[in-house]
């Protein structure tokens, strides 16, 4: 399983292949996503987390005493999504070689993940993060909500299929979502469910919304669809 830094190198090289666009929320919300899953299924320790201090880092180099996210403040410092996407890296290299070697060496063998597959436990999308993102999305999405639910699923995804975790029943039924909302709005263009309905919705705010009320229709349809083959 690859390591935060090998990610990131990854996304930096290719960003259309993970996050769909340069983009530092995307790139912010689908590591999150990855680190997520880290620290829930695979027994990982917070405080080993490579971007420990990177936000107050990011805060005393803008000489800053408001709380300011990473994300935040590389954005304000360059303008456009893309110029931030490419200034995070230079960052956060820089972050990197402030922290002392042996602590960081430290840190990543505290978080090395545990082999026994059997230990992890299975992943209700909708329980786990849908619902609490439903209740309280303020704390997970800030700049742009619907993309930003869209990468950390993705991150979060992308974690559990690096070690051969097979996807859980939830899982394999958002992944008819997809080509549910393509079919709901008439749509074939290869574009992702977040896309399709924030093309139909007014902003942001109000694609999250409607999402949560798109997925509440794909569930009771999927229950009806089984109640039919059941009584037939």
């Amino acid at each position: 399983m690859m390591n935060l830094s090998t990610l990131l190198q990854k996304i930096k090289e290719n960003p259309v292949m993970y996050i769909d666009k340069p983009s530092i929320t995307c790139l912010s919300s689908f590591v999150s996503g990855w680190y997520f899953s880290q620290i829930n299924h695979f027994g990982l320790n917070p405080q080993g987390y490579p971007m420990q201090g990177f936000d107050e880092w990011m805060q005393e180099r803008v000489k800053t005493t408001v709380s300011r996210s990473w994300t935040e403040i590389i954005l304000f410092l360059c303008w456009t999504e893309r110029n931030a996407f490419y200034r995070f890296f230079e960052e956060y290299e820089q972050f990197l070689k402030h922290k002392d070697d042996s602590k960081i060496q430290e840190s990543e063998e505290k978080a090395s993940p545990t082999e026994d597959n059997s230990k992890f436990r299975q992943f209700d999308i909708y329980d786990d993060i849908l619902k609490g993102i439903k209740k309280r999305p303020g704390i997970y999405l800030r700049i742009s909500p619907i993309t930003e639910l869209d990468m950390l699923l993705r991150g979060y995804s992308l974690s559990r299929r690096e070690v051969g975790v097979a996807p859980s029943e939830p899982e394999r039924e958002f992944e008819g979502f997809q080509s549910w909302v393509e079919e709901k709005y008439g749509i074939n263009s290869g574009q992702s469910w977040s896309k399709i309905i924030l093309f139909y919705s007014v902003d942001e705010h109000e694609a999250l919304q409607k999402f949560f009320e798109l997925f509440e229709e794909y569930l009771n349809r999927n229950k009806s669809l089984e109640i039919d083959e059941n009584c037939g």
